[in-house]
């Protein structure tokens, strides 16, 4: 599987269309010395490539330092899906890390490979045989179970920027980082904000299957950490349009129908009635895909829940003002590439001008791709400042390097009202 260079024709057009207002408004990170790239030894043709070990587990994660090198001496290799069921995903972070690379200055870019790990049987052959072709700075690869395998294999690798998370308790090796859009971090920044709003307790209603469960675990530890506590939650099945039982079970709005319903009996009379739903709650947090919130949103309304505040994760949100009057109301956590600013609102112009016939997908992706081209002139340069904070503030939110090489992401706090986006304040 043959590598192919950055500078394909598909892009050449994006390379002559971005503007000068978005580079200005990337310099903090873009700001290098033009120096003249090395030439390189042959590589030796008898490198042995070393298979993955199990996982290793260590009390604390591994140091992790700045590969503090010339940027036009580095050489990077993007290891994405290309083909396959997740080549549209790594299609649109391979269009967001090539969109950052083209704003910069030919002079001062770095070399750049292109891998397709569609197909891949050993991730780790596949970062030996880039690093033989001389990269020496690995982005990728994208899916967990190949960033589990690059973790885990002893043989010597330059840094890298893994494109997702290690599972929990799973050390990182010395300058292995890690950024991802994760739904648990998110999670567990939802319940640091149901907490600063002075709210304790609550309910869930999540999605039944992987996703909620590990959404609504990372939820409950950070609000129990915090002193808050969940007193039930419901489950709904997304492959159903209706969510009416399990919102009524949670609600108690049954237990106000039965107490009806024995009244009657032992009145003998039937009653004029409006049902009742628990008053004992604070806050709901429900977490679920855009489509399904904006019908969840007006049924907690129909179930009398419209005055108690519901929080959500980002993936409550997609870009609709119609559609998205019915999540009036709904607080939320995004990245300030689909809220708005200044940066993100610059590059979706200069993009949308680079392919004004239709182009990639500007959705979260796009951004997290832009953004880890950005970690990486950052991480190269040691443009690291103090409590790890990483300049300038990215598409997917203000970054910091944490323990174990984790990027932590800030995010925008946003209510929709009337179907606009409302920002709120900082807590």
């Amino acid at each position: 599987m043959a590598p192919k260079e950055a500078t394909v024709k598909h892009f050449s057009t994006l390379k002559r269309s971005f503007s000068l207002a978005v580079l200005s408004a990337a310099a903090a990170v873009l700001a290098g010395c033009a120096v003249p790239p090395p030439r390189y030894a042959p590589p030796p043709s008898s490198r042995r490539v070393a298979v993955a070990r199990p996982v290793r587990i260590a009390p604390r994660p591994a140091p992790v330092t700045a590969v503090n090198l010339p940027l036009p001496e580095v050489r990077i290799a993007l290891l994405v899906p290309e083909s396959g069921p997740l080549g549209g995903a790594g299609q649109s972070v391979r269009d967001g890390f090539l969109t950052a690379y083209y704003q910069m200055p030919p002079h001062e870019r770095p070399r750049l490979r292109i891998y397709n790990t569609a197909g891949v049987r050993s991730i780790p052959e596949l970062i030996a045989r880039a690093t033989d072709a001389g990269a020496n700075f690995i982005v990728g690869p994208l899916i967990r179970s190949n960033v589990e395998a690059a973790a885990a294999d002893d043989q010597s690798r330059p840094a890298m920027l893994a494109l997702n998370f290690l599972p929990h308790g799973m050390a990182a090796p010395p300058r292995f980082y890690q950024f991802a859009l994760s739904p648990t971090a998110e999670a567990r920044m939802v319940a640091r904000r149901v907490l600063a709003d002075g709210h304790r307790i609550g309910i869930a209603i999540v999605p039944k299957g992987t996703w909620g469960t590990r959404v609504l675990d990372a939820f409950r530890r950070q609000l129990e950490a915090g002193g808050g506590r969940l007193l039930a939650v419901a489950r709904i099945n997304l492959k159903h349009n209706d969510y009416a039982g399990p919102i009524t079970r949670v609600l108690l709005i049954n237990q106000s129908e039965a107490r009806r319903r024995d009244l009657q009996w032992l009145l003998g009379m039937r009653l004029g009635f409006v049902p009742r739903r628990r008053q004992d709650i604070q806050f709901i947090f429900a977490p679920a895909p855009a489509h399904v919130e904006r019908q969840l949103e007006p049924e907690l309304r129909f179930f009398y829940a419209n005055n108690v505040p519901t929080y959500s994760t980002s993936d409550a949100f997609a870009p609709n003002p119609v559609a998205n009057q019915n999540l009036d109301g709904l607080r939320f956590l995004d990245m300030p590439w689909l809220l708005g600013g200044p940066l993100p609102d610059a590059v979706r112009a200069t993009a949308e001008r680079a392919w004004p016939y239709g182009g990639p997908d500007l959705g979260r992706l796009f951004a997290f791709g832009f953004d880890a081209y950005h970690l990486t002139v950052a991480l190269v340069k040691g443009q690291i400042g103090p409590h790890g904070s990483i300049d300038p503030n990215g598409l997917t939110g203000r970054l910091r390097l944490g323990p174990g090489g984790h990027i932590h992401r800030g995010l925008l706090w946003a209510q929709l009202r009337n179907g606009e986006i409302r920002i709120l304040p900082a807590r």
